[in-house]
């Protein structure tokens, strides 16, 4: 009989899948007619990378991989592994194929930590089939792993565990009385079981611990019956963890979650991505240097006081920090989420520094230039400039650049739509007479 659970393996390990029908999850890669279930059912397997989050599977599916296809498999860590030990488990791969024409699958758990002439060294036997590689990474392999080994594999990025994914899970291991808690009289509320699917941020393996936890250091009953509450459940996870990596992509994808929210004008979704950065414990100023881009980028023209809002709170979460940071962060994402938008400042910018980039640069009119040094007048510096002040409305035309060029089309959105207007009367004013006027008149007309 196997080992009573209170002295065995932790539950998440005696409970890992040993069959593709025992997989809880990943449908979209194993899933009926899906590439990598037929591989696996008909022995095609090459090398592979799972890329996911913990507890989503990559270790349990590698070690089904190896038994469904027959294969010997070799464990190694990117976390202790030196060269020495990647090319001792070559060579007995090599000498096992040639011996006995089984195939070696080899599972490297966190390959993104192998360096690059670490990971080179599988190049070789990947290539030539000595070995079946599976190798498991929390990051990106497109940014962590080497070009060639990736080109050499299949990626497949795992999912974290919806709650009924991690539901049937937790049932299972109380039902399961030869590797879970089957044995034990186990009472679980249902809120309870939601509780540790919930805050588990679908990860398997911090679910299962977490029920383990709430069952040994529950005290039966009088009548015997361990009962899991709400409350032991919330006791046995101290605090929800998410999954972020300050330097990963998940750092990256919810800060894009953020701005896109922002721009997108969902105060909520907006709220909701700041609230995870925040417990995540994301330094402020990141946060709020991306609320200052936003507001002159997406806000820009159609409502200025979103770039003042977003100036002064990141000045406040400079001075104050964490936790009182929250709240200035929090106003700047509102009041730039509800604002009107307009990219017309950055499209313009962006329009100019392209002309600048591309064509001649343009000579500075003769009456621009400056004309507060001696000489300047004998070489006509400044001759003809029009002073706007002087002129009723504070403007005169005049030109500008000395060519005819318009980079800026005010929006009709928000307090831009008043620029708009502004700048429509003034061209309408010398549209008979100046043909670069009536250029930027019919532009401005377009809109954006």
């Amino acid at each position: 009989m196997s080992p009573h659970p209170l002295t065995a393996a932790p539950l998440a390990a005696r409970m890992r899948p040993r069959t593709l029908e025992e997989f809880v999850g990943q449908t979209h890669i194993l899933g009926p007619g899906c590439l990598l279930r037929r591989a696996i059912e008909a022995d095609r397997i090459q090398s592979l990378i799972f890329y996911g989050p913990p507890g989503t599977g990559k270790t349990s599916l590698a070690e089904i991989i190896a038994r469904q296809t027959r294969s010997h498999f070799e464990r190694l860590s990117g976390v202790e592994t030196g060269v020495a030990e990647v090319r001792r488990v070559l060579a007995a791969s090599a000498h096992r194929l040639e011996r006995t024409g089984r195939p070696t699958l080899l599972f490297l758990d966190e390959i993104h930590r192998l360096n690059r002439a670490q990971q080179d060294v599988l190049l070789p036997e990947v290539e030539s089939g000595v070995i079946r590689l599976i190798g498991a990474t929390t990051e990106n392999p497109f940014f962590f792993i080497n070009a060639p080994l990736v080109s050499r594999s299949l990626v497949f990025e795992l999912e974290p565990l919806s709650e009924e994914d991690l539901l049937i899970l937790l049932r299972r291991a109380l039902a399961d009385p030869e590797r879970g808690l089957g044995r034990l009289r186990v009472e679980a509320a249902e809120d309870a079981l939601r509780h540790l699917a919930r805050v588990s941020d679908g990860d398997a393996r911090r679910a299962l611990n977490a029920l383990e936890i709430a069952v040994l250091t529950t005290p039966p009953a009088v009548d015997g019956v361990i009962r899991i509450s709400v409350d032991a459940a919330q006791q046995s996870v101290q605090k929800k963890a998410v999954v972020y990596d300050a330097a990963g992509d998940a750092h990256y994808d919810t800060i894009s979650a953020f701005i896109k929210s922002l721009r997108g004008s969902d105060p909520d979704a907006a709220l909701y991505w700041l609230a995870k950065m925040i417990h995540a414990g994301e330094d402020p100023r990141f946060i709020a240097r991306r609320l200052t881009i936003c507001a002159a980028e997406d806000v820009g023209l159609a409502d200025p006081m979103a770039l003042v809002i977003a100036l002064a709170a990141q000045q406040a979460a400079e001075r104050i920090g964490w936790p009182e940071a929250r709240i200035p962060l929090a106003e700047a994402t509102l009041y730039i989420a509800a604002a009107p938008k307009s990219n017309s400042a950055y499209l313009a910018i962006e329009a100019a520094l392209e002309d600048v980039r591309q064509n001649r640069t343009q000579p500075v009119p003769r009456p621009l230039r400056d004309a507060h040094y001696h000489g300047a007048q004998r070489l006509g510096h400044g001759s003809g400039y029009q002073y706007p002040h002087d002129y009723p409305g504070h403007w005169v035309a005049q030109d500008y650049l000395g060519v005819d060029k318009v980079f800026y089309r005010p929006t009709d959105q928000g307090m831009e739509k008043r620029l708009r207007k502004r700048l429509r009367l003034w061209q309408e004013e010398v549209s008979g007479s100046d043909p670069k006027t009536n250029q930027a008149q019919n532009h401005a007309s377009q809109g954006t």
